[in-house]
């Protein structure tokens, strides 16, 4: 009899089985899977706490390579493999307290979205001057996230990654969406450059035009970041204040941050006790104004008369206004508010936070939820409204802008307090309900983007930390410990011009997503045009 290779004899009536593939052939298929997941790793690895920003570069580099030529199917699912390898490791903190369920379910769902961009990315892989089609249409996917669903989670936007990298002023330029698409661009035609040479010298030829444009998008974007420092500035075009940063400390960590009635505010204000103590020793200077964090008054001044009493003793004690952060109730509404406090004539201007934070400050699909688990909508007892206004608090010759928390994700909530005349910016947040997680890292990296991006210095006083004082040139020239209580009295330039980013807005996101809608319809009418002559 003839042996084949059948796992089963054709006399039986069944059809014969294929022998199993070597290992290293299963291997070979599992490559691309692999590098795909692991490229998504090394981009987490490039954001904060690590000062690893180049390694964007080649992580975008193997997407590239990975996706180059792929069908829709093959492309949806590497890009959905490099998702989660970012994803998962860069948002673990959401589940810090309230488990792994909610932070599961924003990954597999976030990723999503960047599966959808690789299909995107393998559609224009092989277009001339592919890595800036494909850099296009990253940062068209990372536009929808930024608005969908549930007013969007721009978490991890590339440029989130870049406080500490050369290509940092371009935040000046057009924003986060032209720090991140030349990081991207970067990226990719690094990838490209490296795939055109080994393939030149295995062929010995070289195509001249896809070189040039491969080496084009690594050096224009490393020239651009140079030729925009001359954007970036410290100098002091409206005068100084000198500003001070209370961080008050929680009894406790996590969700029970505030169980305890009244405690976070007096910690706040034992805290300002001590700044002004110190102030009257000649061991800090006078501050023209303190900020506190969001949630420092964890009991509504305006309310109660006990929490007000400790909040004008706090300000007559330092002598200046201080804005605190506390959950207020009007009209059977709850909003997040920031509150300016004056030692003589009490609060004077409020701001009510308007990005209010989905499954922390409102529970969308509230009943769907509840059917799912009970508990998840208990932790979510009543939505907060979101506010109207921009927050800018006149305080002296000063203008503040404020952003609260979650804010600082948001180009829109940061920008509009610019253009409404802040001359500096404030980011009141807290993260204690984050424990020592990598959140407070991240958070702290936008602001300092912020700063860049419309050349404004940045305070971030947090309940628990990190709290921080960064230049208009990204520099954090002081910071706190977390879990400490603490403050920080600094100098800081009060400025009134714009940056291009100010000025332009939503500008050049919108036309790079129109670059990335152009070229992906260009490759699909390749597609087609192909298609046709094949039948043909």
């Amino acid at each position: 009899m003839t042996v084949t290779a059948t796992s089963v004899d054709e006399s039986d009536g069944l059809r014969p089985q294929p022998a199993p593939a070597p290992r290293s052939a299963r291997l070979v298929r599992l490559a691309p899977a692999a590098a795909a997941t692991l490229a998504g790793l090394l981009l987490y690895v490039s954001f904060p706490p690590r000062t690893l920003s180049w390694l964007a570069l080649p992580a975008f580099a193997a997407l590239g390579w990975v996706l180059r030529g792929r069908s829709r199917k093959a492309a949806l699912g590497l890009g959905y493999l490099f998702g989660l390898g970012f994803l998962l490791p860069l948002l673990v903190w959401t589940g810090v307290e309230v488990g792994p369920g909610p932070w599961l379910a924003l990954v597999l769902i976030e990723a999503v979205f960047v599966a959808l961009v690789g299909v995107g990315i393998a559609a224009v892989s092989q277009l001339p001057a592919a890595p800036v089609w494909a850099a296009a249409v990253w940062i068209a996917g990372e536009a929808v996230r930024a608005r969908v669903p549930f007013h969007g989670f721009p978490w991890g936007k590339v440029a989130f990654g870049q406080a500490d990298g050369m290509f940092l002023p371009l935040a000046a330029v057009g924003g986060t969406p032209v720090l991140g698409f030349a990081v991207v661009l970067c990226g990719f035609g690094l990838g490209e450059a490296v795939r055109l040479a080994v393939h030149g010298r295995r062929t010995r030829t070289l195509r001249r035009s896809a070189a040039a444009a491969a080496l084009l998008s690594v050096a224009v974007p490393v020239v651009g970041a140079v030729a925009a420092r001359s954007l970036v500035s410290d100098k002091a075009e409206n005068g100084t204040a000198t500003v001070a940063l209370v961080q008050g400390n929680v009894p406790r960590a996590g969700l029970e941050f505030n169980a305890q009635r009244r405690a976070v505010l007096d910690y706040h204000a034992r805290e300002t006790a001590r700044l002004a103590a110190d102030v009257r020793a000649g061991k800090a200077a006078r501050p023209d104004f303190v900020l506190w964090p969001e949630n420092s008054s964890d009991i509504d001044p305006l309310e109660y008369p006990d929490a007000r009493l400790v909040v004008d003793q706090a300000a007559k004690a330092i002598g200046a206004p201080i804005s605190i952060g506390s959950v207020v109730e009007r009209d059977g509404r709850l909003f997040n508010e920031q509150i300016l406090w004056d030692p003589d004539k009490g609060p004077l201007q409020t701001y009510d936070k308007r990005q209010i934070q989905p499954f922390g400050e409102y529970l969308p699909l509230r009943w769907l939820i509840g059917a799912i688990n009970e508990d998840w909508t208990a932790m979510v007892r009543q939505d907060f409204s979101r506010g109207r206004e921009p927050g800018v608090f006149t305080v002296g010759g000063a203008k503040v802008g404020l952003a609260t928390c979650y804010e600082a994700a948001f180009d829109w909530a940061v920008r509009d307090t610019v253009t409404h005349g802040a001359q500096m910016i404030s980011v009141p947040s807290n993260n204690a309900t984050f424990d020592r997680s990598e959140m407070t890292y991240q958070q702290l990296a936008m602001s300092r983007i912020r700063a860049v991006e419309h050349s404004r210095a940045v305070t971030v006083p947090v309940t628990s930390g990190i709290s921080a004082v960064i230049m208009p040139d990204g520099r954090v020239t002081q910071k706190t410990g977390m879990f400490v209580p603490a403050y920080l009295v600094q100098k800081v330039p009060l400025r009134s011009s714009e940056t291009p980013a100010t000025e332009l807005g939503v500008l050049p996101e919108a036309v790079v997503v129109l670059l990335a809608a152009g070229g992906v319809g260009w490759a699909i009418a390749a597609g087609l045009r192909a298609r046709r002559a094949e039948r043909a």
